[in-house]
């Protein structure tokens, strides 16, 4: 087999027409003339241009970019095959698809100012060409394309966007690179260059990488021991053919022409082995992607989990595998909100979702919930409005919903699964892994599952030959329920991820350096005094974190379990915790010193502790600190306590204690009032101000789109206007130029006779300035013996009919003046033409033959 990374070959025609996506909207004329005049001859490929349009106004699209290509420019038939070498364009109100290797129109499902074509027909890319797809972005407003490239992206087609500089509006381009689904960032005119040194034939998708070319498995095997160590994830267990494909992306970005050089390249730089970790990592994700299979879930599915778990105390609990940022988890959030209010009383039933991927930053958008405006595609408007809340930048998920969900980073090949699940859905992920990891996984969520549950997966994935684990919900489903039999089950490979227990420095204790010995006798001196016959004391800030300790203080203090954490919140014993918070508190509003008497470190203690809290005012360097200091005190023994009970009489340590607590639980009552009453003052004038925002903004929104479709539009049609301004200006020129080098006086008058345009030769005959234009013929001045001039001008306007006569000027130069009407392409008269023939030489010719 060739080399699978070599430069391709041109396409050939059984392996279908790869297509390019050219997305452009305000601006976008002059990047596509750049872009279509630069493609190499004979490329093979077929491109689709896409623009906003006017929906009412006819495009001059077509013959606009004719001029920039010798290819042969079309605009867009239904159904019409695509051909290579070939350029289609969108005409005007419509949506461009790909369907079956062929184009198809549709009418727009979106009203206009909402219209999105280039992700319609980026979208159609993707799932009609997957890894062939290419599709490019160039200058316009607003965000249209970049679902579309990420779209084609997360398949593996070839993405790129113009330069944001060279654009004359880049809000496009820069939304798509933001959302970090380009490949490669390039001028219009570089860009059909990049693009066949990238486009060709892909490696079949049943390789594995045993049937690579030796130095390919050699090199691919490098490159992910090179990620192994970098992210500590093991990508080995995913298809080879895959992994190829995206090593090959990235090299196509850099410009390397070999594995080998591409792994000297990761070796050099650790930012391409993040860059190249993201692109291996799968983040196709919608809401309610496979609507019919979401229906076959709602209905068939969580209806039967929740009235077989009707009885039980704990919420139902479920499982997305590779949630990406959120959309499948969320999805299944909202399914079952709306299936348990459909469903007759069934009790309180709550859903636990656990979403997780390995993608770090894919967790972080998902845990937090805001999405851009193009889920409206995806959604309802009932869900929509149901669900979510609108955003100036998108919107953002309910509380509701977002409680329901938790997200976290996991490996589910190295890391171990969940567990009693009722549900777990893992859609489209498997169809990435290889064989043998299938295999693992399957048995896996099988465990994973309660008794009854569900497993859901996603189109082009099955459960494989694990059929007696699962049982489908019927022939062509890809939701299964759970099998229990438990001789079927076989062996479960758990996942083990072994990290390193490594220690930083930041984990070292923060008071190590207080051991260290003074460097002179008065210091240590003092430092054995202070430790022998001070009290204990700790300094601590305003926020209650040990800045310094003095003597011994682990008889009050103790480190908590978990991570290091050296606030005396924390660290204070339980029987003097609370007292000792109060009393911080205290001191550090009143600026007074607090003191506590006798406190028990715990109900068996013989003895107790007086702690003084004394807020710092002076030095100014510790201003705003406080200093506990502790002092071991005599308790009072228990018998006094049972010998007042005997007597009947109140223990004074109960009594000190209930008045302590009191004293207590007063502050902390005063304290919460006063932080209720600002917080219900605060959320007030918030909740004020939201529904004054939340009206203005959907105003502005709305005013907003469409004001941006209006202008998208309009700047479209001054491109296309532009162009033909310039044509007109290059044909008046043209024609300036033909006029002159006939050296023929010519002057045009308009229906009124008054002067419009004239020649340079005109000169000669009639004395004629700039400022004439619009002049009456009856007020210039000529040399022409030819009163009859103006009425001979009014009846050919009058008559139509053609006038010519010889004219005498009175320095002796003779002229044939002919009068002809101006007649426009619409065949309108608008004026008459006048032009005067120099026949000076005839006429002395004449007169000499005469006299001969």
């Amino acid at each position: 087999m060739a080399d699978a990374l070599s430069p391709p070959a041109r396409i050939t025609p059984t392996a279908g027409v790869r297509i390019v996506g050219l997305g452009a909207s305000a601006g976008g004329l002059e990047p596509l003339e750049q872009f279509l005049s630069n493609v190499p001859a004979g490329s093979g490929l077929a491109y689709l241009v896409v623009q906003h349009m006017d929906p009412t106004h006819k495009t001059l699209l077509v013959e606009l970019l004719q001029r920039a290509t010798s290819m042969p420019v079309h605009e867009a038939v239904d159904a019409a095959p695509i051909e290579p070498n070939s350029v289609y364009v969108i005409p005007p109100d419509a949506e461009l698809t790909v369907l079956a290797g062929a184009l198809h129109l549709a009418k727009p499902a979106e009203p206009r100012g909402q219209r999105l074509p280039i992700d319609v027909l980026f979208g159609s890319l993707a799932r009609e060409l997957g890894d062939r797809a290419i599709a490019v972005v160039m200058s316009g407003m607003g965000s249209d394309g970049t679902q579309g490239l990420q779209a084609i992206k997360t398949q593996g087609g070839l993405t790129l966007a113009q330069q944001p500089d060279s654009a004359q509006f880049d809000s496009m381009p820069r939304s798509a690179i933001d959302a970090g689904c380009v490949d490669i960032i390039a001028r219009p005119a570089d860009m059909p260059l990049r693009i066949s040194g990238i486009a060709g034939p892909q490696p079949p998708a049943e390789l594995s990488s045993a049937e690579f070319p030796e130095h390919v498995a050699d090199e691919l095997e490098a490159i992910l021991l090179l990620l192994h160590e970098h992210t500590r994830h093991d990508l080995g267990l995913y298809k080879s053919n895959t992994l190829v494909r995206r090593i090959a992306r990235r090299m196509a970005v850099h410009g390397l022409g070999s594995m080998a050089a591409y792994t000297d390249f990761l070796r050099a730089n650790a930012q391409e082995l993040d860059l190249l970790f993201k692109e291996m990592l799968i983040g196709v994700t919608s809401f309610f992607r496979d609507p019919e299979v979401w229906r076959d879930l709602q209905d068939k599915v969580l209806p039967v989990l929740i009235q077989r778990h009707a009885h039980d105390t704990g919420p139902m609990r479920a499982w997305v595998v590779g949630c990406s940022t959120g959309e499948e988890a969320y999805s299944l959030a909202m399914a079952f909100i709306e299936v348990l209010e459909s469903l007759p009383a069934t009790g309180h039933r709550e859903l636990q979702i656990f979403a997780t991927d390995l993608n770090a930053d894919a967790i972080a958008a998902a845990r937090s919930g805001r999405f851009a405006a193009t889920i409206a595609r995806d959604l309802t408007p009932k869900r929509l409005a149901r669900f979510f809340s609108e955003r100036p930048d998108g919107y953002q998920i309910d509380k509701r919903v977002r409680d329901m969900v938790l997200f976290a980073q996991h490996d589910v090949i190295m890391d171990p699964p969940f567990t009693r699940l009722d549900i777990v859905s893992c859609r489209n992920l498997m169809i990435y892994f290889g064989a043998a990891l299938q295999k693992r996984l399957v048995p896996l969520f099988h465990y994973s599952l309660r008794s009854g549950g569900a497993l859901f997966l996603g189109g082009s994935e099955t459960v494989g030959r694990a059929q007696s684990l699962f049982q489908p919900l019927d022939q062509k489903s890809r939701l299964y329920w759970r099998r229990d039999n438990g001789a079927a089950n076989g062996v479960v490979v758990f996942p083990t991820h072994r990290r390193p227990a490594t220690r930083s420095a930041s984990q070292e204790t923060p008071l190590a350096h207080l051991n260290t010995p003074p460097a002179n006798l008065q210091a240590l001196a003092d430092q054995l005094l202070l430790q022998s016959h001070s009290p204990a004391a700790v300094l601590v800030n305003d926020g209650g974190d040990i800045v310094y300790i003095s003597g011994r203080t682990g008889r009050y203090l103790e480190p908590a379990a978990g991570k290091a954490n050296w606030n005396i919140h924390v660290m204070a014993r339980p029987a003097i915790r609370a007292q000792l918070a109060v009393a911080l508190r205290t001191a550090l509003q009143d600026k007074k010193s607090m003191e506590l008497h006798a406190l028990r470190l715990d109900d068996d203690a013989t003895a107790a502790v007086d702690i003084t809290v004394q807020p710092i005012v002076q030095p100014k360097a510790l201003a705003g600190m406080a200093m506990i200091v502790f002092r071991d005190v005599p308790a009072q023994p228990n018998h006094r306590g049972r010998r007042a009970k005997a007597s009947g009489s109140v223990d004074p340590d109960v009594t000190e204690e209930l008045l302590r607590s009191r004293e207590e639980i007063n502050a902390l009552r005063q304290e919460m009032r006063a932080s209720q009453e600002e917080l219900q003052a605060a959320n007030e004038e918030l909740q004020s101000t939201n529904e004054e925002l939340q009206s203005a903004n959907e105003e502005l929104m709305t005013s907003k789109e469409e004001a941006q479709s209006m202008n998208e539009e309009l700047q479209t049609i001054n491109g296309e206007l532009q162009s033909k301004l310039d044509d007109l200006a290059l044909a008046q020129s043209d024609m300036q130029n033909l006029l002159n080098s006939t050296d023929i006086a010519t002057l045009f008058l308009d229906n009124q006779l008054n002067v419009r345009r004239y020649t340079e030769q005109i000169a000669r005959v009639i004395h004629l300035r700039e400022g004439d234009i619009g002049r009456p013929l009856s007020e210039l001045a000529s040399t022409l013996v030819y009163p009859e001039l103006h009425a001979d001008v009014k009846e050919t306007l009058r008559t139509l009919a053609f006038s010519e006569k010889q004219i005498a000027t009175s320095d002796g130069h003779w002229f044939t003046v002919r009068i002809m009407p101006y007649r426009t392409l619409a065949n309108v008269i608008q004026g008459v033409v006048i032009t005067f023939v120099d026949i000076t030489v005839a006429k002395e010719l004449e007169s000499r033959l005469r006299k001969a």
